[in-house]
């Protein structure tokens, strides 16, 4: 899609609240459309208005291998609330062996490239499979939650993926997630009551303090640039 396509787009969902803009991306792409869902607070709020929605959007999440175990019980739960199936996705195990048996078990440690690559086996590698064929996939990226998302669109282009990625929540505040999830009874990770406002693999994530930014737990050993896995590179940071 060339630009002049992407703004008009753009213009036409201008004004939309969330839930006008999943029936929007359901009807324009289906079936050509996914919402990977990593299970944290915002990707729950998205589930849940795609379900009970009723849209025809298929929904998938990655299992790297080293995720809590309080977020592999969500995935259950959430599917038994809703009645669904979640498509998971894994690493690919020969790149996985490689990776390990050349680098060591925690190889991220040692070097943000490694940790990148790390994150390119375990995490990109297995969205790569779920966005094949795709024309938008959706997430729950907010412009609140780290400096590097802070000028995120809600549809924008996604050029390391060749799609779309539409972005529902991208003006939400936390606060705003925190109340639909109260309200909706919406099923949640656990861990979030215990200081954990972001969740990704156990080895990489660590309770925050209040002060701190919600996603200064993640690769918490790293500048604050450098926080992210590969999965949400946009148009801006080319």
């Amino acid at each position: 899609m060339n630009q002049d396509e992407l703004k008009a787009l753009q213009e036409e969902i201008a004004g939309k609240n969330t839930k006008q803009l999943l029936g929007f991306a359901a009807e324009k792409f289906s079936p050509d459309i996914v919402f990977a869902t990593s299970l944290g607070a915002e990707d729950q709020v998205l589930t849940d208005l795609i379900v009970k929605s009723k849209l025809d959007i298929p929904i998938v999440t990655l299992d790297t291998g080293r995720l809590f175990g309080e977020t592999l019980d969500l995935l259950a739960e959430t599917e038994k609330f809703y009645g669904i199936r979640i498509r998971v996705y894994a690493p690919d195990a020969k790149e996985l062996e490689e990776l390990v048996n050349t680098h060591g078990i925690n190889c991220f440690r040692q070097s943000v490239e490694l940790r990148k690559r790390c994150c390119r086996v375990r995490k990109v590698s297995a969205l790569n499979r779920a966005l094949a064929g795709k024309k938008l996939w959706i997430c729950g990226l907010r412009r609140e939650q780290s400096v590097t998302r802070s000028d995120i669109e809600v549809l924008e282009d996604d050029p390391a993926n060749g799609l779309l990625r539409l972005n529902p929540l991208a003006d939400w505040s936390g606060e705003r997630v925190w109340d639909y999830i109260r309200a909706h009874n919406v099923p949640y990770n656990v861990l979030h009551d215990r200081g954990f406002p972001s969740i990704g693999c156990a080895c990489c994530t660590r309770a925050v303090r209040r002060i701190e930014d919600v996603r200064a737990g993640r690769w918490y050993w790293e500048k604050p640039e450098h926080r992210e896995c590969g999965l949400h590179v946009h148009s801006r940071e080319n």
